[in-house]
């Protein structure tokens, strides 16, 4: 080990205090209910976006992490896996910069790389007899200005098949695929229940939003789990889809965002997605792709960065931008998103979101969100 004993994950969100001050979306004298379901470091992009904006916001979170100091806290202690409800509960937290918010995301590299708020969720999991009276104990020490859900709090298992015909037991397995997956399912000794005030936030939402983050590991468990997706159907709110930028990981290296929508309506979105917001540097041709009143409703994208910027961070990693065609545009349409095509990539770290872009974007999105629903 070297130089500084306690360090931070990489975190997107530090960017979106660029928007904190922002005016808010919303007006002051209504409430907007919006739910974002995923987990990872994507879910935290959109939570820090729709707060900026004015949502009255919460989070539906998969509990089938098994790496890191997440799968040593599940193995080992038999706990419910805090990982990605600490990044959840870190993006809500009131003030980034307070003391209690820093060490919340302090993670120890001379101890197995474990992180604080892992272990505080561990520990008063155990404490309390309950997971989500740990949760709640942690929103009250952040001052979170949402709440967290897990999507359900039984044990569960994520299994994979990869496009190949490969089978993987176990998240960080599948997010590491050698090749893209096909589809994955959850394995428990029982069919896992539902944790009810998440179905609850999900059926009172007006805005649900799936993503960014990874696909089939973060996103699609909680689709997977009995009275998600009937939550969602249930709902009269809509739903939006944020197309990750650019492949990181295995599970989805080489899909198009295409394949990204194909995926989520083969895993019970189909004929649920009303919105899907994919990256794309210029207008794609041709020119007539999308009517004058979706364009007037998004704005016009001001960036500069192309597809070929994504593609230099491949000397920094394995990355590569996810592809969007006019085609492609067309075929998803067809089958009933309508599909927001904009520049959203941060300039200076092509695989994040820049925080007034995706603000923008959002913001479109529910202009059109007045017109009625299907």
């Amino acid at each position: 080990m070297t130089g500084h004993p306690f360090s931070q994950d990489p975190s997107n969100t530090a960017a979106f205090a660029a928007i904190s001050g922002s005016e808010p979306f919303v007006p002051r004298d209504k409430r907007i209910r919006a739910v974002v379901i995923g987990g990872g470091t994507g879910a935290p992009v959109s939570i820090r976006t729709l707060l900026s904006m004015g949502f009255d916001t919460s989070a539906v979170v998969a509990m089938a992490d098994d790496g890191g100091s997440t799968g040593i806290l599940r193995e080992e202690a038999n706990v419910t896996p805090p990982g990605d409800v600490r990044k959840c509960l870190a993006a809500f937290a009131a003030d980034a910069d307070d003391p209690m918010t820093r060490a919340f995301k302090y993670r120890f590299e001379f101890a197995r790389n474990h992180t604080l708020g892992n272990l505080m969720l561990s520990a008063l999991e155990d404490a309390t007899g309950s997971f989500p009276e740990a949760i709640s104990i942690c929103e009250k020490l952040l001052d979170a200005r949402g709440h967290v859900y897990p999507s359900t709090l039984d044990r569960v298992t994520l299994c994979a098949q990869t496009r190949d015909g490969a089978r993987l037991a176990g998240q960080a397995n599948a997010c590491r695929s050698a090749t893209a997956l096909q589809y994955v399912w959850l394995q428990a000794s029982r069919e896992p229940e539902p944790y009810h005030p998440a179905i609850e936030a999900i059926k009172g939402a007006d805005l649900i939003v799936l993503g960014p983050g990874s696909l089939f590991t973060s996103i699609i468990p909680n689709l997977l789990v009995p009275g998600i997706v009937d939550a969602i159907r249930a709902s009269r709110g809509r739903t939006l889809f944020v197309c990750s930028l650019a492949d990181m990981q295995g599970e989805t290296w080489g899909l198009s965002a295409k394949e990204h929508v194909e995926a989520l309506m083969e895993h019970g979105m189909q004929g649920l997605l009303d919105y899907v917001l994919v990256h794309a540097p210029a207008p794609l041709r041709p020119e007539d792709a999308l009517s004058e009143s979706y364009n007037a409703a998004v704005g016009e994208s001001d960036g500069s960065s192309s597809l070929s910027d994504l593609g230099d961070a491949r000397l920094s990693g394995r990355v590569r931008p996810v592809s969007v065609s006019y085609a492609d545009i067309q075929v998803i349409q067809e089958r009933g998103p309508v599909v927001v095509a904009r520049n959203l990539v941060d300039p200076n770290r092509p695989t994040w979101h820049d925080p007034r872009a995706l603000r923008a974007a959002f913001a479109g999105v529910m202009r059109l969100c007045r017109s009625p629903r299907r």
